[in-house]
């Protein structure tokens, strides 16, 4: 019997590098595709479900539909769009799902396969960072297996393989530094929306690559690898290590330090994902150690830097101070890229939005549903519009 798929934000970088290795694998061949999704990108999106001769393809686009259904036009494809039809499409059981789009938006479908599918392998940081609890609550009432496909929390998760949870001492979390990783702080405001999205490492969409040099990104895997990992902000740390070879780290209580090492190449986090427990060759280039001349580390600068700050910020807060942390991001991300704010701007956005609504954020809790979690995301959001720099 073919396995049964879902991918949830297949035209991104995530869902390409996804859709790549189903097609190695043997393709529809081998997987029954249910569901693929995206968002305007219709002819991508389109193709891919023809390729893995998908039942269902989604756009999260509602005015784009007639675009999509033109598209399928006889293949027998069945074409949906809007955030209901999102939903709707994540609550088709599978043995494996993807969750791979892009920001708060793909909670809710995060939140619907983690009680239809069997394994739930997360590309969405965001759900972890708005609602950990909710996540993980669901999945251990409905059985569902949360797999991480993060490089660094990937490489968490293999190098606990040799331990308990409970053993560790620090998770050390490794960021690239980014493409302003030796820029000046004069120099990082004058930064533009091209430079922010030169990644010297990884080749990722543009809200990640500008996250990235933010280190946004990195303050974000702070609080997912607390969720994921149940170890507080102590235990968490964050080295610059530019090469992108070693994805992250664990020391034990022994001070016994197990790293997972591979080229920086999503397709290995998510074939990983894909084909757990079994590890079967994968399309990434073999380290060759006699060519690596070195591995440089060094510590953070929280000042030019100060995502990492907040991410410990938003631990000490708890409750839905990650969900006000990730709205205010978002906004302040949106303000950039349409050039209404600098790129320094975007933390002293965050930092602001986040204090503000610290006390309200620390009284609640995503247990107490998505509602909730989505009336402090909005709220944040507003307030992240109307911010204006000093």
């Amino acid at each position: 019997m073919r396995r049964t798929v879902s991918i949830f934000g297949s035209t991104g970088s995530i869902g390409r590098n996804t859709v790549d290795l189903l097609l190695r694998q043997g393709g529809a061949d081998v997987y029954d595709v249910k569901v693929l999704t995206g968002a305007r990108n219709i002819k991508l999106l389109a193709e891919q479900a023809i390729l893995l001769d998908a039942e269902i393809a989604v756009t999260a686009a509602s005015s784009l539909l007639d675009a999509l259904v033109k598209a399928l036009d006889g293949t027998g494809i069945i074409a949906t769009a809007g955030g209901d039809a999102l939903r709707d499409a994540a609550k088709i059981k599978v043995d494996w799902a993807m969750s791979a789009i892009v920001g708060s938006a793909g909670l809710a479908p995060t939140i619907e396969m983690a009680k239809h599918a069997g394994i739930l392998a997360l590309a969405n940081k965001e759900s972890l960072v708005c609602a950990g609890e909710l996540i993980k609550a669901t999945c251990a009432k409905s059985g569902c297996t949360l797999l991480p496909v993060d490089s660094e929390h990937c490489a968490i998760y293999q190098a606990l393989a040799g331990g308990e949870n409970r053993d560790i001492s620090r998770i050390i979390l490794t960021a690239s530094g980014g493409p302003f990783r030796n820029w000046t702080s004069d120099q990082m405001a004058d930064a533009t929306l091209e430079q922010a999205m030169a990644h010297p490492n990884w080749d990722m969409g543009q809200r990640i690559s500008i996250d990235s040099a933010t280190m946004f990104n990195k303050a974000l895997e702070v609080i997912e690898a607390h969720q994921l990992f149940d170890v507080s902000a102590d235990q968490i740390e964050v080295i610059v290590h530019p090469q992108s070879i070693i994805h992250s780290m664990i020391e034990y209580n022994d001070y016994s330090v197990i790293a997972q090492m591979a080229a920086p190449d999503m397709r290995g986090a998510i074939g990983f994902a894909l084909n757990w427990p079994e590890r079967p060759p994968l399309p990434v280039k073999q380290l060759d150690f006699a060519t690596i001349s070195q591995l440089d580390f060094a510590t953070p600068d929280e000042t030019r830097f100060p995502a990492l700050r907040l991410a410990r910020r938003v631990l000490e807060i708890g409750g839905l101070a990650g969900a006000v942390f990730n709205a205010a991001k978002e906004s302040a991300l949106d303000r950039f890229i349409s050039a209404d704010i600098g790129f320094l701007d975007m933390a002293q956005l965050v930092e602001t939005v986040l204090e503000s609504l610290h006390v309200k954020a620390g009284r609640s809790s995503s247990l107490e549903g998505l509602e909730t979690v989505m009336a402090i995301d909005k709220e944040a959001r507003e307030m992240g519009q109307q911010w204006m720099p000093e």
